[in-house]
């Protein structure tokens, strides 16, 4: 299993398991990183922390430390991308689910 430390600039991953304790682990969950949720990896900084992620729709800065105790999987992105269309196209205007 790999980590979001791991994961290089650009691709997107699915989040699997936050392996920390205690309150450090609170934090992450409470930073919107939880099971099943799609993480971009925007960009790293220069000397290689923080990295820059796209998490629920927003930019978060992560320390490598905090990336290395959240284990992921790579993911298609053309199945992300299909997924959200399948989504919006199942709502009105309104935000509204049809049928």
């Amino acid at each position: 299993m790999h980590t979001l430390k791991d994961v290089p600039v650009g691709a997107t991953v699915i989040a699997l398991r936050v392996n920390g304790t205690g309150a450090i682990r609170r934090r992450i969950m409470d930073m919107g990183i939880t099971k099943g949720v799609s993480i971009h990896v925007r960009k790293v900084a220069p000397l290689g922390d923080p990295m820059e992620l796209i998490v629920r729709g927003y930019s978060l800065s992560l320390r490598r430390s905090d990336a290395e105790m959240i284990s992921v999987e790579a993911i298609d992105t053309d199945s992300v991308k299909l997924r959200a269309a399948t989504a919006t196209s199942d709502t009105t205007s309104s935000g509204v689910k049809k049928g």
